[in-house]
């Protein structure tokens, strides 16, 4: 099984790379994030046309999260990160496909830090791992992919000393990761590739995609019943070169069938 996430920054905008990957790829689950797009105009019979059943949460403009698959109709579980009532923001979806839970997540960026956009990163990462460690203590198999806007380490990020104010690499935010990977989680891409230099994402300016000046910030934590599971992963770094993409690349893993 192919599960893949990807943050198309701009769903509807980005349509003709995403039905082209999915069609490439061909991954039989993918979690969306940033679909800029309420929840009416998520672009869902293109979706149905290449093959995927969907569920999503939009929001106008801004955030925006989807889970889509190919086999059986993701089973909603819930689409607000528990903790509080009064954050609106489209940045958490979770469903049951199959015997997996999926958590799809886009973290807040945080910028400018330190701040009040900083102030609330912090606290939905709290809230983020709050949730989490119910989760894992349920037993079942469960997979947090997304968006997470960080770095964890001076590995994922080109040049680490220039982003050391940054609100993606700052120290509480590194430790607010490795916090919530203590419960038990598994970091995907890190356990097949410990020491490879692998980004997801490479800002529009100063060609960095070109001179591989990128982050990686979209991640995979799989609960230990998916970890042992796990036969592959990798970053599909190609589509973030094609023409009107979005900044960041896919990141898939594959679990091996049962």
């Amino acid at each position: 099984m192919k599960i893949a996430t990807y943050n198309v920054n701009g769903v509807n905008g980005r349509l003709p790379v995403l039905l082209k990957w999915l069609e490439e790829s061909m991954p039989d689950i993918v979690c969306l994030q940033e679909l800029k797009a309420p929840q009416e105009k998520f672009p869902l019979q293109d979706i149905e046309n290449a093959g995927y059943k969907a569920i999503w949460h939009g929001q106008k403009s801004w955030n925006g999260v989807a889970i889509l698959s190919r086999g059986e109709a993701p089973q909603e579980i819930r689409r607000v990160l528990p903790g509080d009532p009064e954050d609106l923001h489209s940045r958490y979806m979770e469903a049951r496909i199959s015997d997996l839970t999926i958590g799809c997540l886009y973290l807040p960026n945080g910028n400018p830090a330190p701040g009040p956009k900083f102030d609330y990163k912090l606290k939905w990462f709290e809230r983020l791992t709050q949730h989490a460690a119910e989760l894992y203590r349920s037993g079942e198999r469960v997979i947090l992919t997304g968006d997470y806007n960080v770095m964890p380490t001076a590995l994922d990020v080109y040049k680490p000393e220039r982003w050391v104010e940054d609100a993606l690499f700052r120290p509480e935010t590194r430790a607010a990761f490795h916090k919530l990977l203590d419960q038990g989680w598994t970091d995907a891409i890190r356990k097949l590739y410990p020491n490879e230099v692998i980004y997801t994402f490479w800002d529009y300016f100063r060609n960095a995609y070109g001179r591989n000046a990128g982050l990686r910030i979209d991640h995979f934590l799989l609960s230990p019943d998916v970890s042992k599971d796990l036969v592959a992963a990798g970053v599909d770094r190609f589509v973030r070169g094609w023409e009107k993409t979005s900044d960041h690349a896919p990141v898939w893993i594959e679990l091996q069938n049962e």
